[in-house]
Order: C-alpha cells, then sequence, then structure tokens
C-alpha cells in the first residue's frame, strides 16, 4: 500500500490540463487512505482550498459533510477509521468563469481500482456527488434521483449531494433528506465507527 500512495503522490498525468487552466496550477494528489478504513468517503475531487492544505475537506463543504456524518474533525481525520478517496486526486482547476471543473477521468482510470483493491472490504461507503454515484453505482440519473432511493443501497452505501454551499437551495427544496436519510446515515456511522 505504501508504495501505491507514493506513486499517487508523485502522479504528474494532469499536468500539462491543469497548467491550460484558469488557475494554472500544478498537480498536488491529496491522498487520504489506508488499509483498515470503517467508513469511505467517496468524493469527486479536491477543491482549492484543500490543494492549499493538503488535507481533504478542509473547507465549508467539510464542515457540512461532517454534520451530516454526526462526527467531529479529529474523527474525520483518523486515518485508521476513515478513508477519502475521491474521483480525481487533484484539484482540477476553474474554468474562466471561476467554476469547478470536473474530476479528469484519466485519475480515476489510472488509480481508483488499485485503490479500492488496497481499502478491501469497507464496511459503510458514503458516495458524495454525481461522479462517485456513477463510478461506484453504475448509474447515470439526476443526484436527486439517486439520493432519494437511497434506501437501495443502504445500509453499505449511502448516495450524497455534494455538500458544497452550492446545494443549499437543494436541502430547502428537499428536506426529506435531512429528516429521513441523515438520522440513518448517522446512526450507520456511529456503528460502523464503534
Amino acid at each position: 500500500m505504501s508504495a501505491l500512495i507514493s506513486r499517487i503522490r508523485a502522479c504528474t498525468l494532469c499536468a500539462t490540463r491543469f497548467a491550460a487552466t484558469a488557475t494554472a496550477h500544478a498537480p498536488r494528489p491529496v491522498v487520504w487512505f489506508r488499509p483498515g478504513a470503517k467508513l469511505l468517503i467517496a468524493g469527486q475531487a479536491p477543491g482549492a482550498r484543500v490543494h492549499a492544505s493538503g488535507r481533504p475537506f478542509t473547507d465549508p463543504s467539510g464542515d457540512r459533510l461532517r454534520d451530516w456524518l454526526g462526527i467531529d474533525e479529529a474523527t474525520f481525520y483518523d486515518l485508521d477509521r476513515i478513508a477519502v478517496v475521491p474521483m480525481a486526486f487533484c484539484f482540477p482547476g476553474y474554468d474562466a468563469k471561476k467554476a469547478d471543473l470536473p474530476p479528469p477521468p484519466v485519475c480515476a482510470k489510472t488509480w481508483h481500482d488499485k485503490v479500492m483493491a488496497n481499502l478491501g472490504d469497507v464496511p459503510l461507503t458514503v458516495l458524495v456527488g454525481a461522479h462517485a454515484q456513477r463510478w461506484h453505482l453504475g448509474v447515470r440519473g439526476p443526484v436527486t434521483q439517486v439520493v432519494a432511493g437511497w434506501r437501495d443501497h443502504a445500509p453499505r452505501l449511502f448516495p450524497l449531494p455534494h455538500p458544497s454551499w452550492r446545494n443549499t437551495g437543494w436541502l430547502k427544496k428537499n428536506p426529506w433528506f435531512e429528516a429521513d436519510l441523515l438520522p440513518v446515515l448517522r446512526g450507520r456511522v456511529q456503528e460502523v465507527l464503534g
């Protein structure tokens, strides 16, 4: 596993792609996993703040996600308990309008299966956003539809919308998410983390 982590941290597959973005940045893979994790956060890609910090979800999205999971920051960053494996390990950059670019598919194609094989059997996986849901569930439907069907995948998998502030309106339009899904998810998180 340590050799795989070292190879991912040294990855520069997307250097030319990132240099051509509005942010013109260099790759900085954010690697946060080790075997034995009880909870896997399968996300999309690091944002600009995570790119700067080198730790996953060190932004307001992370605060909201930790609230959704019902855990504190110390628990979230406990590598023996929680793994974070996004569909791309690097910040993909912004487009000319300052919108996040999607995760480059080459990252998942190159690394995802290897990481998942090394993680082994993880009792609980949280699928954050459409990119992770497509990969892990093989679904192409709208996020609302996928998240609304969460009972089809629980208790091992929980699809969630991205916890970005941009989804605050979505949360208001879908009160069932906080009323029905989150209590079950929090209970399951406590169960697997002990």
